[in-house]
């Protein structure tokens, strides 16, 4: 089963992208998602993504490493990047929070479902 995360800011106060970036984040659907491990080292991974609601959406299964470390610590960073020599990138820096039922998982769920191949293929 899949769990979504939102992550927020660490401050609360409102993130606003530039038009620019809102379209830099919207070319790209990887991004690299950190995490605490319980040695205090982070985790790094690649994650699919999609950002809607001023918020950050990232799927994971109940089983992995990264969904451990979020039990631990719900604190997170999200780097959106080209991918390549450019050195571009989006950095944001928040708390998580799970959903894995609900409305609001069912909407982002489906979300995921339209938009990643790998999600028609392992629902």
């Amino acid at each position: 089963m899949a769990v979504c995360w939102r992550p927020g800011l660490l401050e609360r106060v409102a993130l606003e992208f530039t038009r620019a970036e809102k379209r830099f984040i919207d070319d790209n659907d990887v991004a690299r998602f950190a995490t605490e491990g319980p040695d205090g080292l982070p985790h790094v991974v690649p994650v699919c993504y999609v950002h809607r609601s001023d918020a950050f959406w990232v799927g994971t299964d109940y089983g992995t490493r990264k969904y451990r470390n979020l039990q631990r610590n719900d604190k997170v960073a999200l780097l959106v990047d080209a991918g390549n020599a450019s050195n571009c990138g989006i950095l944001v820096q928040g708390r998580a929070k799970t959903f894995d039922r609900g409305p609001e998982f069912r909407e982002i769920y489906d979300v995921f479902h339209r938009k990643f191949d790998w999600v028609r293929e392992m629902p």
